[in-house]
């Protein structure tokens, strides 16, 4: 009980050139030092940080923290959705864990078609068709017999506090339940928790009681994670995909207890002597901001530094290279045989950058030929937005970096014992063959779609943690979190100024450039000038970042978003 006083009380006092070798990791060097959650609501950084004083790992923090999200940011993640887990010991050693949904086993190539065309992601999205099987109670539980240190129910308790007792109406809850109505309220059980008479969001400041779900994780506490995915809540799952009245979907509670969250190899590679780890796939994550870095590497980006448009068209030109190739070969590696090795091979990245022209775009960044890639093609998808990143370390020196999704905003807007369900399976190709190559990202059932989340650690030339960091926002979260990077090795700054730079983004022929950012004109114009197809965007991004520096951790939070962080 003593982590719910605490928790309670925190609430009113809350703060807004070649690759040198790896050294080996001392044991415990960050031992003894207090932990710490970043997250992208204060609230769900102290129910982690709770854990912490309890004597909790990075990992039970981490578990407290998404279950919180699902309380106070149900637009974002939750227990009905999926995530990746990057967790690194004291000793240097990397874990991931991988609990992205999966497709129902009915699920084929023409899931999304309709009249024997592609359905509009708009039409594809709400309801059942979108849904699969969440991940992320699985991965918590695998996670958590490898390296939790309190029990199961314990981590359970602050959410259960927040779902029972009540939580104030945030502003960035209430601008997505009103621009996203059309699938936030679609569920009559939600509507009824966020909406007024008038169907109107309820005001800013409303205390929002979810007894539904406060109940829900309090059984899910007791009864431990295979309650998840076999018994009631999974029949409930089922028929809610399947009953939906808009896309109705076959899923059976036999797709939902075939469930398994799955122990990954952990993809990693070096820039400029720093050692960056990230997560496998199905992610695109860990390999796509490797090459965005490694084909950087060459450049003296410090030299220039983040106020200069030659860096940034430097930048633009090695994303295009790398989601060239993200396009083309990153899929789910249990259907697909991606080239993970050849897309992160240092002489391949070494060819690939060779392309970038210091003063002017490429007219098209063309897909590369990694070693042991086959011939596929790229597919038609949409992009998640629904999505939350966290970090937490504790007084061990463990670290977890976490990033949890439902997709789109509120998902699919089906609702099961007070959570919002996934719309996770719009993440494939809705197309599966183009120019006569089958699509690596095609449906299929029981595959799990491409994902852009990059929960990344980041080991310093010493072999000490130096940055733990990811972001949300779908695919720009892979440019989001190189640019963190960027920023803290090459132009040294810190974790919190590296995340508030502005935002560039080149999935393409195109560069979205943030709308609003300092100078912003005038590096449109600049980048325009060098042959770039510049397109200005309105922010809407959330990174978050823990950062080692002078003997302490350091938090960092998006100030976009209304994120925080709390100590220990």
């Amino acid at each position: 009980m003593r982590s719910l006083v605490l928790f309670a009380a925190a609430l009113l006092s809350l703060p807004g050139c070649a690759s040198a070798p790896i050294a080996p990791a001392a044991a415990g060097a960050h031992a003894g030092v207090p932990g710490m959650v970043s997250a992208a609501d204060p609230r769900a950084a102290e129910a982690g940080a709770a854990m912490l004083r309890e004597g909790g790992s990075a990992t039970d923090a981490a578990m407290a923290t998404l279950l919180a999200l699902t309380v106070i940011e149900p637009q974002s993640s939750g227990i009905g959705g999926g995530g990746f887990l990057v967790h690194r010991d004291a000793t240097g050693a990397i874990e991931t864990f991988d609990g992205r949904e999966t497709a129902p086993a009915a699920a084929t190539g023409n899931w999304f078609f309709r009249d024997g065309k592609p359905m509009a992601f708009g039409d594809a999205q709400p309801g059942g068709r979108s849904v699969g099987v969440p991940g992320n109670v699985r991965m918590m539980a695998l996670a958590h017999a490898a390296q939790g240190r309190l029990p199961w129910r314990a981590v359970f308790a602050p959410a259960i506090a927040l779902a029972r007792d009540g939580f104030a109406m945030s502003p960035r809850l209430h601008a997505s339940l009103d621009g996203g109505r059309a699938t936030g309220a679609l569920d009559p059980a939600a509507r009824a928790l966020y909406y007024g008479a008038d169907g109107e969001p309820l005001p800013v400041g409303t205390a929002i009681r979810n007894p539904a779900l406060a109940a829900y994780l309090a059984q899910l506490a007791e009864r431990g994670a295979d309650s998840f995915y076999v018994g009631p809540n999974a029949q409930a799952i089922a028929a809610k995909v399947s009953g939906s009245a808009i896309n109705p979907a076959p899923m059976t509670p036999g797709d939902i207890a075939s469930y398994d969250a799955k122990a990954r190899d952990a993809v990693c590679g070096t820039y400029r002597g720093y050692r960056i780890c990230g997560m496998g796939p199905p992610s695109s994550g860990a390999t796509t901001v490797l090459a965005i870095l490694k084909q950087l590497e060459r450049f003296d980006m410090a030299a220039l530094g983040p106020d200069s448009p030659a860096a940034w068209h430097l930048i633009a030109e090695s994303m295009r290279l790398a989601y060239a190739d993200r396009g083309r070969y990153l899929a789910d590696g249990d259907f697909v045989a991606v080239p993970v090795a050849g897309l992160t091979d240092p002489a391949y990245l070494a060819a690939r950058s060779r392309l970038i022209d210091a003063g002017h775009a490429m007219a098209t960044a063309p897909v590369g030929t990694p070693p042991g890639a086959q011939p596929l093609a790229a597919g038609v998808h949409a992009t998640e937005h629904g999505t939350s990143h966290f970090v937490a370390v504790d007084r061990w020196g463990d670290v977890v970096s976490l990033t949890s999704t439902i997709e789109s905003g509120f998902g699919s807007g089906l609702m099961v014992n007070g959570y919002y369900l996934n719309n996770e399976l719009t993440d494939f190709s809705f197309v599966a063959q183009a120019d006569g190559r089958r699509v690596a990202n095609r449906v299929e059932g029981g595959k799990r779609p491409r994902s852009s989340m990059a929960p990344t650690i980041v080991t310093g030339p010493d072999g000490e943690v130096r940055l733990a960091v990811g972001a949300a926002g779908g695919a720009t979260i892979i440019a989001q979190v190189a640019k963190a990077i960027i920023g803290v090795i090459d132009w040294d700054l810190s974790a919190q100024d590296a995340i508030a730079l502005p935002v560039l983004y080149a999935p393409g022929d195109t560069v979205y450039l943030e709308q609003g950012s300092a100078h912003g004109a005038t590096m449109a114009a600049a980048l325009t000038a060098m042959g770039h197809a510049v397109v200005m965007r309105p922010p809407g991004f959330k990174a978050n970042a823990i950062e080692w520096v002078g003997g302490g951790w350091r938090g960092a939070a998006d100030p976009r978003s209304e994120g925080g962080w709390v100590a220990e």
